[in-house]
């Protein structure tokens, strides 16, 4: 064979190797496409920044970057419990009135001695918790040490060592609780306590979901109101304020949970960082995670495969709750006030969020670290608004144009949407 004849198919090779090339390239910039917008959005932060009067660019500073970690905080950590809800093809339109009741009992917990409404809720919360929390993981590691074979292991393992052990860590919490009643709560008695509440109030939503069959929008919609009402019925009056100050009506050792750490990270934001670390491990690396996906794709066949459907439901919406009412704590630190209505929208922005971060609403589909590029992209356009003194209304027109284009971009109908806008201006069917 000549040279001239073997040419051509090493140009044809050459060509087929520079398109596979392209096609890998093209589907490395459709999976990070999200980060490259929070990069674009950061870029332009920075070049439309107005400047300090050392002429330093406000944007970039310390101070506003950390003020962004501390503003997103709690929208943040909500958002990481209503992504799990959506794995499964949820939604949680309570989160918001939960994180408001733990507003509530957060600052009557810090403010008020002696057994008030919010003690008398908080307390037996937390000792139930507390006793299935323990009961709960006890008896699965014993599942799993007799599932791993190992030595002098009953062939079941029994629930009543769980229990009684469970039972004995959820008196000695009750009584550790109450005996701070009779002065005020401090820092780690409303983290545990407060946490507990949500965690009751969401353990309900995914009971009435299961054992009801009844479509989470409805469930959710009804504890969104029932938890405001709760909230109002607490706090004593519809629009109770209660002012928490450190060293005067509230320990002083609770103004840790609003500090900066080494004057740079604010607590805040390390909570939102150290949720996210959590449940990005627990969702990636273990079998909940690949449960709650599986859940989300088809929940019959799930089912089938031997998956506890109604148990992860239950966990999922428990868990939702739970961080909730510890954004609520947040809350009341960063604001000083516990009121009914601190939670107006909350739930709205945490959805937008998660759906930003590329999490189907059809569920069986999403990341937890999608959901933190999402609430920052959120974060980081309001600040740049706001620097830029955009009046509020054209910054919620702004954020729903980017609702849409996102989940648009996410179920692949972009291009879908745009040649149907040609067609319909040109007058075409």
């Amino acid at each position: 064979m000549s040279m001239t004849d073997a040419r051509p198919p090493a140009a044809s090779k050459s060509g087929s190797s520079h398109k596979a090339d392209r096609n890998w390239l093209l589907q490395i910039l459709d999976k990070t496409k999200l980060y490259w917008g929070l990069v674009a959005l950061i870029v332009f932060g920075a070049l439309t920044s107005p400047l300090s009067s050392k002429g330093n660019n406000i944007f970039l500073s310390i101070g506003n970057l950390t003020d962004i970690l501390r503003q997103v905080s709690v929208t943040g950590i909500v958002a990481v419990g209503m992504t799990l809800v959506i794995f499964i093809a949820g939604i949680d339109l309570s989160v918001g009135s939960i994180m408001a009741l733990g507003t509530v009992i957060c600052a009557m917990l810090l403010t008020q001695s002696g057994w008030t409404a919010a003690s008398m809720f908080s307390v037996p919360a937390a000792g139930v918790i507390l006793f299935v929390a323990v009961a709960a993981l006890i008896f699965f590691v014993q599942s799993q040490m007799r599932a791993a074979g190992t030595k002098d292991q009953p062939s079941a393992p029994s629930k009543l060592p769980s229990m009684a052990i469970g039972l004995v860590v959820a008196l000695a919490a009750m009584l550790w609780l109450g005996l701070q009643v009779d002065d005020k709560f401090g820092v780690m008695g409303v983290l545990i306590a407060v946490p507990c509440v949500g965690i009751i109030m969401g353990t309900l939503n995914g009971a009435l979901i299961v054992y009801g069959r009844l479509q989470p929008f409805i469930v959710t919609l009804a504890m969104m109101v029932g938890a405001l009402g709760l909230a109002r019925v607490i706090a004593g009056q519809d629009t109770a304020v209660y002012p928490v100050y450190t060293g005067s009506n509230a320990v002083q050792e609770f103004d840790v949970l609003r500090s900066l750490l080494w004057g740079v990270v604010p607590v805040p934001g390390l909570f939102f960082l150290a949720i996210l670390a959590i449940f990005f491990v627990l969702t990636r690396f273990t079998t909940f995670g690949s449960y709650l996906l599986a859940i989300g794709g088809n929940a019959e066949a799930a089912r089938l495969a031997g998956i506890n459907v109604k148990r992860n439901t239950i966990v999922t919406y428990a868990i939702a709750g739970g961080l909730s009412a510890l954004a609520g704590i947040l809350y009341v630190a960063q604001f000083r006030q516990g009121k009914p209505d601190a939670g107006l929208g909350l739930e709205l922005d945490a959805i937008a969020a998660v759906v930003i971060g590329g999490t189907s609403l059809m569920g069986g589909r999403g990341a937890i670290l999608g959901t933190f590029v999402g609430v920052l992209i959120f974060g980081f356009l309001s600040n740049i608004l706001q620097l830029n003194n955009i009046d509020s209304n054209t910054q919620l027109i702004l954020k729903g144009v980017i609702i849409i284009a996102a989940v648009l971009l996410q179920e692949g109908r972009i291009e879908e949407f745009l040649s149907a806008v040609k067609r319909k201006i040109r007058g075409e069917k």
